[in-house]
């Protein structure tokens, strides 16, 4: 065997799980054919910089607000009491964790995934990117981290081509000076039909330039048109384009994540991207790592059914969260009216602090049931229309 365990994609997902199974004495490869940069916010909380040892060095800003814009122009501002969310650019922190890995002691190897074949052993055949050239390397399991649509996934686990996505646009522009509608500090979040029908735009700081970008299921929306709309009403429209990049992602774990006999998946290529919020970076990595989990009690064991471990345990820890944020999507992203309704409940104190506390911490705050009673009643008043938006 070439190694243990072959991490097709290398990026927060991939890397970690590398970077993870490197450290405990795997023999470990990661096959990424690079330069991609998926559309991504870059919102990262302090939660995960603690988990994954990221230090503030990888952070281009801190910011210290979430701004909830409605339909109708309503701004709900909502400060981060006591922390602040790390903003990064995929474009280096991806290379960051790879790197990272390769240090850990994993090897890397530059190219396009084309197939696995069995006959005897297991190969996972590639393209390399500077020869141009297949190559084959033997393995004893494979971790498929090689995102939304994963190949890896299409070819090997059941049920794969059925997740629902979201498809992301997003263009990195050059940051202008703080002024009356754009605020270095302050992430913007659009709930408006006309720049999505049934997700989001964002305007996220990234120091000297900005994410602008926006996401929906509903393939007949211009991804380009809609972004650019949303700068035109951000005051962005003259800033310098510095990159334009779009992706699928996906916004449901899959029931299966492995195929019950060498690999498991891991980041978007399980699905584990949170709905409502669409955030997949602290996500990924924990998904990485959770296969990372598996794969070695694999291999310790040898029962391929440890490789259920990964999605087991994720699922354990995130699944409550991802369900209520599920519910919040559904019910409140369907038209105007309800995002609306949605941005009026965000002026409640109680939903700002355990919204926050439990995206900073990653799991549902529970010391607080009185708050979660009062959060539970209002949700119904404003579903319900027995609260009108305008007096909340």
């Amino acid at each position: 065997m070439d190694y243990d365990v072959i991490v097709v994609g290398g990026g927060p997902a991939g890397a970690t799980a590398a970077e993870d199974l490197a450290r405990s004495g795997v023999r470990v490869a990661m096959i990424d054919r690079a330069g991609r940069i998926k559309p991504c916010g870059g919102a990262i909380p302090p939660r995960l910089m603690q988990d994954f040892d990221i230090g503030e060095d990888q952070l281009l800003t801190k910011v210290n607000t979430a701004r909830m814009i409605s339909p109708t122009g309503r701004k709900v501002d909502i400060p981060i009491e006591n922390g602040f969310v790390g903003m990064v650019d995929r474009k280096d922190f991806d290379p960051f964790l790879r790197d990272r890995a390769v240090k850990a002691g994993a090897d890397y190897h530059e190219g396009t995934f084309l197939r696995i074949e069995r006959d005897g052993d297991t190969r996972v055949i590639f393209r390399e990117k500077a020869t141009g050239e297949e190559k084959a390397l033997s393995t004893r399991l494979i971790i498929g981290a090689d995102g939304a649509k994963s190949r890896v996934a299409l070819g090997e686990v059941k049920d794969a081509d059925k997740v629902p996505l979201v498809f992301a646009y997003h263009e990195i522009i050059a940051a202008p000076p703080k002024n009356d509608v754009y605020d270095p500090m302050r992430c913007d979040v659009v709930y408006d039909g006309a720049i999505s029908p049934d997700f989001y735009g964002w305007v996220f700081p990234h120091g000297s330039t900005t994410s602008v970008g926006m996401g929906t299921e509903n393939p007949d929306v211009s991804l380009k048109d809609a972004t650019a709309a949303l700068r035109r009403a951000s005051g962005l429209e003259n800033c310098e384009t510095l990159r334009k990049e779009g992706a699928p992602i996906p916004l449901r774990p899959m029931d299966r994540w492995d195929n019950g006999k060498d690999l498991v998946l891991a980041g978007d290529a399980a699905g584990v991207v949170a709905p409502s919020s669409g955030e997949g970076i602290y996500y990924a990595m924990m998904g990485g790592r959770v296969a990372a989990t598996a794969a070695a009690a694999c291999l310790a064991s040898g029962r391929v059914s440890d490789l259920k471990l990964a999605r087991k345990l994720f699922m354990g820890e995130h699944k409550m969260v991802f369900r209520v944020l599920r519910s919040m999507q559904d019910a409140y992203y369907k038209s105007d009216e309800r995002r609306e309704r949605f941005v009026s409940l965000c002026h409640d104190v109680d939903v700002q602090r355990l919204t926050f506390e439990a995206y900073m911490n990653k799991k549902l705050v529970r010391s607080r049931p009185l708050a979660h009673i009062r959060i539970g009643f209002k949700n119904i008043a404003h579903l319900t229309g027995l609260v009108r938006p305008e007096y909340t």
